[in-house]
């Protein structure tokens, strides 16, 4: 495929990216913007969206920053309304907002235990459940939609201190197995995205010792990943006919084992 027939594919979208304020969230939110899609950016730091819909409206793009805590089911509710009501029903969904806090489970972090599931999982299925009606609404008048959910690849291999993590990212692959049974009958594809070592923010909130060590140490012996990566591993997945669905998609460093 092109990019031209990618950059058309995209036209006339409506997408809504979480966690848009930094890393993948934010390259993804400019990638679909600049391939044509109307973008609704969603995360807690309102300065960062703002200063993110003026970098998509200086290239000619089409942004609206919704500042919103993904925790929150009502704050969540009333965003959709929000996105609904200025850019129509959305028919791409990226439900990217998640934090890692690896630690060994011996250490007994309860507050970053719930934390993580709080916003991985609680937060994961608060923009799914404010979403998927306009989701299948767009479905049904254009054909298909997308949500496209981010894993980790920390869901399916293991890793010594991430098992809550891992655990939560568990969650997210296969609620998204199951959802395609769900969906897929209404026009809806689902995929979620597993990425590998990857440059972002996320690896800021480690307050472990010993995971800081190990991340650094995985980050400096070889060549990670970008957002940017992920981003075009996600404008990809969008711009598929509507027949065709990519359920999964593992994205890895190429010297990451």
């Amino acid at each position: 495929m092109s990019s031209d027939t990618i950059t058309a594919t995209l036209e006339g979208r409506t997408a809504v990216v979480t966690g848009a304020s930094s890393g993948i969230g934010e390259a993804t939110a400019e990638l679909l913007a600049a391939r044509g899609a109307k973008v609704a950016v969603l995360a807690r730091r309102a300065d960062r969206l703002d200063e993110l819909v003026e970098r998509i409206a200086k290239v000619g793009g089409t942004a609206l920053a919704v500042p919103v805590d993904v925790t929150d089911a009502a704050a969540v509710e009333a965003a959709a309304e929000r996105v609904a009501a200025e850019f129509g029903a959305a028919d791409l969904l990226f439900n990217n907002a998640g934090v890692m806090l690896p630690a060994p489970i011996t250490e007994r972090r309860v507050d970053q235990w719930q934390r993580m599931v709080d916003l991985n999982v609680t937060g994961l299925m608060n923009v799914i459940g404010a979403f998927t009606p306009q989701l299948v609404a767009a479905a049904a008048e254009r054909g298909v939609a997308d949500l496209v959910n981010t894993s980790s690849i920390g869901g399916t291999e293991v890793f010594p201190s991430f098992g809550v993590y891992g655990g939560t990212k568990a969650f997210v692959s296969h609620l998204s197995k199951n959802l395609r049974a769900d969906l897929g009958s209404k026009g809806v594809r689902v995929s979620v995205v597993e990425p590998g070592m990857t440059m972002t923010e996320i690896k800021d909130h480690v307050t472990d010792p010993g995971a800081n060590e190990w991340i650094e140490g995985a980050i400096a012996s070889i060549e990670v990943l970008e957002s940017s990566d992920v981003a075009e591993s996600v404008a990809f997945l969008a711009a598929q006919p509507p027949r065709v669905n990519l359920p999964r998609l593992v994205i890895m460093p190429t010297a990451q084992a």
